[in-house]
Parts: C-alpha cells; structure tokens; sequence
C-alpha cells in the first residue's frame, strides 16, 4: 500500500531557498506525492521558481494574509490520505517521507510520526542531530507533557500526519501568528493514538537571519505567543488533570513570562497567575554569574531589565567585550521560548 502524500509548502518571498525545498520533495524515495506551493503574497520570484518544476508542483495562491492561511488552503486542495508540511526555507532527507509511512502503515490506527531534526545554515551537511527528549515513542499528553518540561519540540516538518486525524484537530488558527504551529500540532497530537518517533526520518531546518517570526517582539506577536500557550495548556488539562500535566503547562506559561518581560507587563501578569493557579513552575532563568548575582538578591525582573541595558548600551557603543549578565546556557529561557514556538 502506497498511500498518496500531500506536501505543503507555505510561501512568502522565499526564492532565495524554495528550490532547496521542493528539490527536497522531489527527491524522495518515497514517490507518490503531491507537491503543492501555496504562494501567499510573494513581491519576490518565488512563483517563477515554483513554476520551472512544471507538472511536478502544483501552485496555488492565497490571498489571505499568513503562513496559516496558506496552510489551510493547501490543506483544502490535499489529495493525500498523509500531510507532510514543509516551510519553504527548509528541507527534508530523501529518506524522511518513506521510514515514515512504512512506521504509520505498521502502527495503530490513527498515530502520527515524528521524526529527527537539526540546524544548518548553508547546507544541511552541516546539520548535527542531537537527540532530545521527546525523541521516542509516546502517547500523546506526555509528548506535550515532556515538551514543555524542556524536552525539547519537533518543527512542523518533523511530523507526518494522517489526514484523519487534522480533520478531528481542526485548521490551523488563521488569528495566531507566533506560535501557531505549537498550537496547531497541540491539537494534532492531542486528537492521535500514539506519537510513533522515527529516528531515520530526518529533517534540517534554516537558521537564518531570515527566520524573524520567532523573534518577532511586537504587541500582536506577543498576544499571539500567549494565546498559543493559553489554548494549548487548556487542551491539555482537559485530557489530562494530572500533577505532571498542571507542572508542564505552569511550566509553559512561566516560560512565556519570562521571554515577554519587559515587553508586555499585562501578558507576564495574565502568564503568572496561570502558574500560581497551577501551583507554581521550579523553571528558572538561565544566566551568566552577574545575572545570577542580582536575580537572586533583586529578582529575575530586575536582572532583566539590567541585561537588556547593558546590552543596549554594547548595541549603540558597538563594545564586543563578553556579556557577564547574558546567558551563557542553551537552556536560557529567551532562547528555549523562541525554540519551542516552532512546534509543540
């Protein structure tokens, strides 16, 4: 049995790499597919480069402004019983589709398949895998449960995902912005039988200057970075009450708290009440030994705000000497919080 995979791939002035991802898709071992472009406003050449690939993709416009938008339209057009999503500045392992498939074909009804993932810049060779956490076989509340404990997330392009099952999660929320794949395959996973982790299916995702959604600091994408969360966690517990549940999505929204501090102090308190409501998140800043110093003697808000001046102050000095209040840790809560957007 061959079933027909549904590649979709959103896109907005994305020339500089979209060939890289439909090249990606071509190149599968994995043959019967329906590549599908949904441009979403491109004032680049991202159409022209979609169309030199003739018959082998389907192009499709929407005339709905955001990277969701573009994602339900493609969903509409999907003739595929499997949904693979794919941003247009990422790409897949020739292997990825296939070790999939053959893992859903043998699986329980109704399971969806995650897979391994890195970072490039250049060129996926550069990638290193470094396996996390939600790397293994697990049922659905405890992927999110340990996700948003810190074991790490999969990005949209590191899933598989039956159709079946988008139907029962429903559409992507046109409304968010940031954070909106998190919530999304919140929903997907949620609504599947089992996470079935597949370690050979791999995918690489673009580190680039270009990627600013994540990072995005204004009010909209904050509200949206916060609805996300909220919707989420509320999914959540009304699956599961557990302790370890109500410790994650405290944990989710403390995160959030301390990404959004000082930006939007209405967010940071609607964030904090979550927790204490939840009772309480042992997650903790992350920072150098001065950032520690003064977190501990003058809180962690305090520490922020000394660390964003300091580094103002090296922005407009142009000082290159090393931060002492900065993190120096992968588990930052800025940094873990601007990961985690991009997937559950």
């Amino acid at each position: 049995m061959t079933p027909l995979v549904s590649v979709i791939i959103p896109c907005r002035n994305g020339a500089p790499w979209l060939a890289d991802a439909i090249e990606s898709c071509l190149n599968q071992t994995y043959r019967n597919l329906q590549v599908m472009v949904i441009d979403n406003g491109s004032t680049d050449e991202s159409v022209n480069v979609a169309a030199r690939y003739g018959a082998s993709v389907t192009v499709l416009a929407c005339e709905r402004i955001g990277a969701s938008a573009a994602r339900n339209t493609g969903v509409a057009h999907a003739e595929g019983e499997l949904i693979q999503f794919l941003d247009a500045d990422d790409v897949l392992d020739r292997d990825k589709i296939r070790i999939q498939v053959d893992r859903l074909g043998s699986g329980p009804p109704g399971s969806v398949a995650s897979g391994a993932w890195a970072r490039f810049r250049r060129d996926p060779s550069e990638a290193r895998f470094a396996a996390e956490p939600v790397w293994r076989d697990l049922a659905p509340p405890a992927f999110l449960i340990s996700s948003w404990l810190g074991g790490g997330m999969m990005p949209n392009f590191a899933w598989l995902t039956p159709r079946a099952v988008i139907g029962k999660a429903g559409p992507w929320n046109e409304r968010l912005s940031l954070n909106d794949d998190g919530e999304f395959f919140c929903r997907v996973v949620l609504e599947s039988s089992a996470i079935l982790f597949c370690n050979e299916a791999r995918g690489y995702y673009r580190g680039s200057s270009e990627k600013t959604l994540s990072r995005r600091r204004d009010r909209d994408a904050l509200i949206s970075g916060y609805s996300a969360i909220d919707l989420s966690c509320r999914r959540l517990l009304q699956q599961s009450g557990s302790p370890e549940a109500r410790r994650a999505c405290a944990t989710h929204y403390q995160r959030f708290a301390f990404d959004a501090y000082p930006d939007a102090p209405d967010l940071v308190a609607a964030a904090e009440q979550q927790v204490s409501t939840l009772g309480g998140s042992d997650l903790h800043v992350g920072g150098g030994r001065a950032f520690k110093i003064i977190s501990a003697a003058l809180g962690w808000k305090f520490a922020k705000r000394c660390r964003l001046a300091w580094q103002s102050v090296r922005s407009r000095t142009g000082l290159q000497c090393a931060d002492a209040t900065s993190s120096g840790s992968a588990e930052s809560p800025d940094r873990r919080a601007a990961e985690l957007t991009r997937g559950s």
